[in-house]
């Protein structure tokens, strides 16, 4: 691979995405290198542009501005903005055009969604016979359940997350934004392999992404363990089912809190050596794993009484130093502040031209010999005359009918 060149490169994108899981993949793929250009509505926007994830203090909901959503514009970085109505045959016909000139179309409507458009697979392929089509949905395009529709709360219920997140004497915990996350990682992963087939055979295809299933094929052993011995894994907060100790345990200050595993009696000793009390790892209650096990409530209460006195990152690193599994649990100040994030880069300063210089998380990854360039989200539209004239090759004539029609902006 030349210096400068990422993976990607030469590879186009059309983005039919919206709110979090869709678009997230797709950023993935405009980080290595693809063009993708994110096909939207100017009358029925992504979601995200509208979307306000943290407390305003004014008295009554402020409207937010269409570019200027957090959301969308860390969803969103390295990506066009083209936009077309949809729900007409003229857009439909023009968003064909756009997937006759591109190697990719992912979307994550509810199934069946590009079908009622006249984007089907089948139809796609009459465009461009190696197309690759990934459609994330909620439970796939087939089955009794294809109709149902689901954001992130409802694939981790479903998909069995939900049931093993918590504490024991409590509900199962449902996970947010992060579910949606792992599984447009696992989208464009998906669409990766796809990619190297295109290369080996010449063939397109359809990717029909679940992303209930995506949830449960991240349940590794606790998944495995009910099919060997019929045992349903239960909530365990942040217990291990052999290690002890292993939890999270409150520092000084307010909120703080530090993770902190054993796995050896060798590693027992020295916690008890750096907590001050070397004679725990004599004690009959705690000499061997089984018997930490046994007693887990009475060592979290003793260790929880020495950390909750002392600064936490202070005990991460003496822990740390005596060679223990320990480390803080963050907020987003933390992980702000951080020098080793920062030395990395894993945070980009991008100019965003209304809402000026925005500090971001960048991509995931570092590749030797490529720079990954991060450019903002996409203003509403910000890309029509390069999509619509130079990429498809719409005459002015033709454009003035859609805008006309309202197709276009």
């Amino acid at each position: 691979m030349e210096k400068n060149q990422l993976p990607l490169e030469g590879i186009r994108v059309a983005d039919f995405c919206w709110v979090y899981a869709g678009p997230y993949c797709t950023m993935l793929l405009g980080c290595l290198g693809a063009e993708v250009i994110k096909v939207e509505g100017h009358k029925r926007t992504d979601l995200t542009r509208h979307s306000v994830i943290w407390p305003l203090e004014d008295p009554a909901p402020t409207p937010m501005p269409v570019n200027q959503s957090m959301a969308l514009n860390s969803l969103n970085l390295n990506k066009k903005s083209v936009t077309l109505d949809l729900s007409t045959p003229e857009g439909t016909a023009v968003a064909k055009r756009l997937v006759a000139v591109s190697d990719i179309v992912v979307d994550n409507m509810r199934a069946g969604s590009m079908k009622r458009m006249g984007m089907s697979y089948e139809e796609l392929r009459k465009v461009k016979s190696d197309i690759i089509v990934l459609s994330s949905s909620s439970r796939g395009q087939g089955g009794p359940q294809k109709d149902y529709a689901g954001y992130a709360t409802i694939h981790h219920a479903i998909g069995g997350g939900a049931y093993i997140t918590g504490y024991p004497d409590d509900a199962p915990c449902h996970s947010l934004a992060d579910v949606d996350l792992m599984n447009a990682t696992t989208a464009a992963y998906a669409i990766l392999a796809a990619l190297y087939h295109r290369e080996q055979t010449g063939e397109g295809q359809f990717i029909d992404f679940s992303q209930i299933e995506g949830v449960t094929s991240l349940l590794g052993e606790s998944l495995l363990g009910y099919e060997m011995n019929g045992e349903i894994p239960e909530r365990m907060g942040n217990a291990h089912p052999q290690y002890a100790p292993h939890n999270l345990y409150r520092c000084w200050g307010v909120d703080r809190w530090l993770a902190l595993e054993v796995h050896s009696d060798e590693e027992f000793a020295s916690l008890a050596r750096v907590i001050g009390q070397p004679g725990l790892a004599e004690d009959s209650r705690f000499a061997d794993m089984a018997s930490r096990k046994k007693n887990e409530a009475a060592l979290n209460q003793i260790i929880e009484e020495w950390t909750h006195e002392r600064d936490r990152d202070w005990v991460v690193d003496e822990f740390c130093q005596a060679g223990l599994a320990a480390a803080p649990s963050r907020n987003g100040h933390d992980i702000y502040a951080d020098p080793h994030l920062h030395e990395r880069g894993a945070f980009v300063t991008v100019d965003h031209p209304e809402l000026g210089e925005l500090e971001l998380v960048g991509a995931p990854w570092k590749m030797s010999g490529a720079d990954i360039e991060i450019q903002h989200a996409p203003l509403l539209g910000e890309h029509n005359d390069y999509v619509l004239r130079e990429l498809i090759g719409l005459s002015e004539a033709e454009l003035a009918d859609l805008r006309k029609k309202e197709v276009i902006m």
